[in-house]
């Protein structure tokens, strides 16, 4: 009888580990918890040998290297319980309710360039969006690098970037953890779109039934179902419909006051997540609106001589997302039988907390842009201009859009405080 072969196990950096010729014998989620733990800290390399020889990995045979690997489970699980809680705890309360995708509706604070290719002022597909983007690329999203939709997939362990559904280069993984059918200029109110020439909401939820027929002819109907069935959904839209249809360009204002304006715009936004919920999204973080005031090109507008937020604007914030809080609670108790869960994520405090207490978390400029702080500091009107030096030290990338570094404080709020209810 011919003897079975082995080759030797080799001593490698965990780094090293998701490139060895048996990763197709490590399970999803222990490809992932790697990747999390080889780098904790901002200031590690992305080869950093965080956990060495301790571990082997054979690079063929059987038995031999079972052993070690699931040894290493054990180490990994630990190290990413205590380098990473956050992100960790994210991923651990999906349980048995795997989270197979991300996906993203919304403006331009979670659009990752799905504007790139329309003939419309709202995109950001040039200098200096993208500076501190990977490649320092300026793929369409409208902040120095990271957008929250792709946050939120890579803290949730999905993946690294949340790509745009209407993007050129889009490939089947793609399509099976989740795409942003987020337009910029978007909003609740069906004339918000019009005035800024892009995709309306319910273009958008016409942009996922397209995406849904896609999978299932590359994939078949049960996965499809699956990947469906399994996904997160996001949206986040409310600001344009609020700030430029009804304050800065003030059509909506010769119709209603501002209470009937919000009464439309919620029910606006219940019926999309309504139909949302009735395309097959299970699971659904609805966002809030944050407070539009505290936005630099409204502190100008609002001409306070102390920089400070303007009131009137921050008034309706808080209304609207008093006014969908209390009806998105209603509507996860009516669609609940069903399986389906709806939570509402206050994005409003949550950035009011950094803008109140920079030096809390290191910022120290909260009433400037770093490209400037007018109405005409963002998107198509700042395109190739320089930005500060100091983009660590703003809240706020133009006149409109926080950083990333903001951005990434405010998803972590929103991930403690709301992703149990979706689970």
């Amino acid at each position: 009888m011919q003897r079975a072969t082995t080759r030797s196990c080799t001593p490698v950096a965990a780094s090293q580990l998701l490139h060895a010729r048996p990763r197709a014998c490590f399970p999803p989620r222990l490809v992932r918890a790697i990747k999390l733990v080889r780098c904790p800290g901002s200031s590690c390399r992305s080869d950093s040998p965080i956990i060495m020889a301790s571990l082997t990995t054979c690079l063929g045979g059987h038995s031999s290297w079972r052993r070690p690997v699931l040894l290493y489970l054990v180490v990994v699980a630990a190290a990413a319980a205590a380098f990473l809680p956050g992100v960790v705890h994210g991923a651990a309360s999906a349980g048995d309710q795997k989270i197979s995708a991300i996906f993203m509706f919304g403006d331009s604070i979670v659009d990752p360039g799905n504007n790139n290719n329309r003939f419309t002022e709202a995109k950001a597909n040039f200098p200096p969006y993208g500076q501190d983007f990977p490649g320092g690329v300026a793929t369409g999203r409208f902040s120095n690098g990271l957008v929250p939709g792709d946050l939120l997939a890579s803290k949730l362990g999905v993946k690294e970037l949340l790509p745009p559904f209407l993007g050129d280069d889009l490939e089947l993984k793609d399509l099976l953890t989740g795409v942003a059918f987020a337009c910029g200029g978007s909003g609740y109110d069906p004339l918000t779109s019009k005035l800024a020439t892009t995709l309306s909401s319910t273009d958008q939820l016409n942009l996922f039934r397209d995406y849904k027929e896609k999978l299932r002819a590359l994939v078949g109907e049960e996965e499809m179902t699956r990947v469906i069935s399994e996904a997160v959904y996001f949206t986040v839209m409310g600001a344009n419909d609020i700030l430029n249809n009804y304050f800065v360009v003030p059509l909506r204002r010769h119709e209603y006051d501002l209470p009937s304006y919000v009464d439309f715009l919620v029910s606006s936004a219940i019926n999309f997540t309504k139909t949302l919920n009735d395309m097959g999204a299970k699971r659904i973080g609805f966002v809030g609106v944050p407070p539009l005031g505290c936005c630099p090109s409204q502190i100008t507008l609002g001409g306070s001589p102390s920089r400070q937020c303007e009131p009137l604007r921050n008034q309706a914030s808080r209304l609207f997302n008093s006014r969908i809080s209390q009806e998105i609670e209603i509507l996860n108790a009516e669609r609940s039988a069903s399986g389906s869960k709806i939570a509402y994520f206050d994005i409003y405090y949550n950035l009011l907390d950094l803008i109140q207490n920079p030096a809390l978390y290191g910022f120290k400029d909260v009433s400037e842009g770093c490209c400037g702080s007018t109405v005409l500091n963002a998107a198509v009107f700042i395109a190739y201009h320089s930005a500060c030096p100091n983009v660590i030290d703003y809240i706020f990338w133009d006149g409109f859009h926080p950083t990333e570094k903001a951005y990434n404080i405010v998803v972590d709020k929103l991930i403690q405080q709301n992703m149990k209810y979706l689970m």
